[in-house]
């Protein structure tokens, strides 16, 4: 049976050392993973102009080709997960992802392109719901918020290498080198996941035992899945919490995706200059914001529950008036208000990621994560990166080469949107805890 792999918890061992390598590792998967699906954000000046694209087409390749499968496919990976081996399918998730990366470099235009980054999102479907619930079942509720912030600086330190790495190889080789150079050390990750980790148990951190699932039967997914999409409807601070990040998430890749152009466009900056100021912010202040974030969220959180997400809800209403001013200010000036901006944004994914592994159940938590990961990446992964490119189209015969700003602008009110969300979710914990 699937779950007789597993160690039985009772005999399991997991020594603070082990526990900090293991997310260390997970950590390390998380940034191949963000590496190579950021590096699209320097290559595409350099690929608009070798095969003429209009930016709804970068928009397309950095968007939708990537999330449609790498969301969908999450689930029914995520099913496979709940029965067998997380750490396996996690380090043959990363070899995927970083052979088809490579691929890239070897691409002849749009089409070929948009396959190599559909194999990139196939590969990519297959780690984070794993990685979410091997850390719910390494680190107690009480240190889970601060533990899965920690995993969410991949988002943060995966981006600071893709600007800093990609700008200047891009600078100095060309946009195809760039592919090969980030993607093939992936497979050394692979390794080291495979080799060197080991698979909790389920529920190993709060005592308990997942029921047994028995062997996997593929008819069964579909019911799961359901049950999984019902939990998210029915529990209403899981529903708001999802709605919130994923609105957030819509702004947020877009953003990502563009914003590398946009210094390039608006603020006349080189490849490098971008790069280093990008990898810098990003990096250093992206990662600062995470954990603040995620450890606020576990101090308040743990006196008065609400305040999990509401620590979101109010990081997101303080930034709104600085984002608004870094567009519409001279270039000194926005490029100071870029790092108060990026702090606050970085506050979300820890507490959110971490709100929903607490709130499901044991035997589902991958399941869950990938039904949420589906709604962030389909709206916000899919369309985001690609409205953005359709409206800075519509707008450039009355901006010219600002069209990309504003276009951006328009795109972050939608932010506030999230927060009210993040606000809705306090509340329901507020009369769960009320109602006893």
């Amino acid at each position: 049976m699937a779950t007789q792999a597993v160690a039985d918890a009772t005999e399991f061992t997991m020594s603070k050392t082990y526990r900090r390598y293991a997310l260390g590792i997970l950590l390390l998967a998380y940034i191949s993973s963000y590496v190579d699906r950021q590096i699209m954000g320097v290559v595409l000046p350099a690929i608009k102009e070798e095969f003429l694209l209009a930016d709804w087409q970068l928009g397309f390749l950095s968007g939708i080709a990537f999330a449609i499968f790498y969301a969908t496919l999450g689930m029914p990976i995520a099913f496979l997960a709940d029965r067998s081996n997380r750490r396996n399918i996690i380090a043959a998730a990363v070899s995927i992802w970083s052979l088809m990366t490579a691929a890239c470099a070897f691409v002849s235009g749009f089409g070929t392109l948009a396959i190599a980054r559909i194999g990139v999102g196939v590969g990519e479907a297959g780690s984070s719901p794993p990685s979410h619930s091997m850390i719910a079942d390494m680190y107690p509720p009480e240190e889970r918020s601060g533990a899965l912030a920690i995993y969410a600086l991949g988002v943060y330190l995966g981006t600071m290498i893709a600007f800093a790495v990609g700008a200047f190889v891009v600078a100095q080789y060309g946009w195809r080198a760039a592919f090969l150079l980030v993607g093939l050390p992936g497979l050394v990750i692979a390794l080291l996941v495979r080799f060197t980790l080991k698979e909790p148990p389920r529920g190993f951190s709060e005592g308990r035992e997942a029921p047994e699932t028995g062997p996997i039967d593929w008819s069964e997914a579909r019911g799961q899945i359901a049950s999984g999409f019902r939990h998210l409807w029915i529990d209403r601070a899981s529903f708001h919490t999802v709605m919130g990040v994923t609105i957030i998430s819509f702004v947020g890749y877009g953003g990502a995706v563009w914003g590398f152009s946009f210094f390039i466009r608006s603020f006349k900056m080189s490849y490098e200059e971008t790069g280093i100021f990008l990898a810098l912010v990003v990096g250093i202040f992206g990662a600062m914001g995470a954990i603040l974030g995620g450890k606020l969220a576990d101090k308040m959180g743990a006196k008065d529950v609400r305040w999990t997400p509401w620590i979101v809800a109010i990081a997101k209403v303080a930034a709104a008036p600085i984002i608004l001013a870094f567009f519409l200010v001279e270039k000194e000036l926005a490029l100071w208000l870029y790092v108060p901006m990026t702090i606050l944004g970085a506050f979300y994914l820890g507490p959110s990621f971490a709100l929903i592994q607490s709130r499901a159940p044991i035997h589902m938590r991958t399941t869950i994560s990938s039904i949420m990961l589906f709604i962030l990446n389909i709206i916000g992964l899919g369309f985001g990166p690609q409205l953005v490119g359709i409206l800075s189209d519509v707008l450039e015969p009355a901006y010219g080469i600002e069209s990309l700003r504003y276009a951006l602008l328009l795109m972050s009110f939608v932010s506030l949107w999230g927060a009210y969300h993040y606000y809705l979710a306090g509340k329901a914990l507020g009369r769960e805890a009320a109602d006893g």
